[in-house]
């Protein structure tokens, strides 16, 4: 089955890659293999803060006061045209690890380490969209519980994208699994609780 990441990726396949490729100075197969490198981790990263119920609330929140309506077309065209709420976003989703973040993507994607981070600005508006596009959907016919859903929601796709493995997998496991500077805290947690063990 198709994950969410994999939906996301394949919409930006074609004309959108060939943008990044644009605004990053790389080859449009660069582009692509960079998108479907960075968008896992994206994913990974989110279903992890939302695996704790404080994670997952102010997640929800932030999808419903920042992000509902939007589509991921005309976000898209707002990060192509310069927009920057990228920056942001990428300091709550990786907190103290966003250096980590741009790091592997560089490494694992052979671009430089500023066109990583430019990519992960520029991805991270189109995945809050898209992800606020799929909690509305389903929390339109119990509100009280989407934060509770969107982090079943998110959980499962992380768990997807480490099963998966490949380059995603792989890049979320390396940044997320070492919480070596100690600021995210919640990986620690998440060990304790052993949420990625067998079922």
């Amino acid at each position: 089955m198709a994950t969410l990441t994999d939906t996301l990726a394949a919409q930006l396949q074609g004309a959108p890659a060939s943008q990044f490729a644009q605004r990053l100075g790389i080859s449009q197969e660069q582009s692509s293999a960079a998108i479907n490198a960075a968008l896992p981790l994206l994913m990974g990263a989110l279903g992890k803060n939302a695996s704790q119920p404080q994670g997952a609330q102010a997640l929800f929140g932030a999808l419903q006061k920042d992000h509902a309506g939007a589509d991921v077309g005309s976000v898209l065209g707002s990060v192509l045209g310069g927009g920057d709420q990228g920056g942001a976003i990428l300091g709550h989703i990786f907190g103290g690890n966003q250096a980590r973040a741009e790091t592997g993507v560089a490494q694992a994607t052979g671009l430089g380490q500023g066109q990583a981070g430019q990519l992960l600005k520029m991805l991270a508006p189109i995945v809050m969209a898209y992800l606020a596009k799929q909690a509305m959907s389903g929390a339109s016919s119990q509100p009280a519980s989407g934060a509770e859903a969107l982090g079943g929601l998110l959980g499962q796709e992380q768990q997807q994208i480490r099963q998966q493995g490949g380059l995603g997998g792989g890049l979320l496991g390396a940044v997320l699994d070492q919480d070596g500077d100690g600021q995210l805290g919640i990986g620690d947690l998440m060990k304790l609780g052993g949420l990625f063990g067998k079922k």
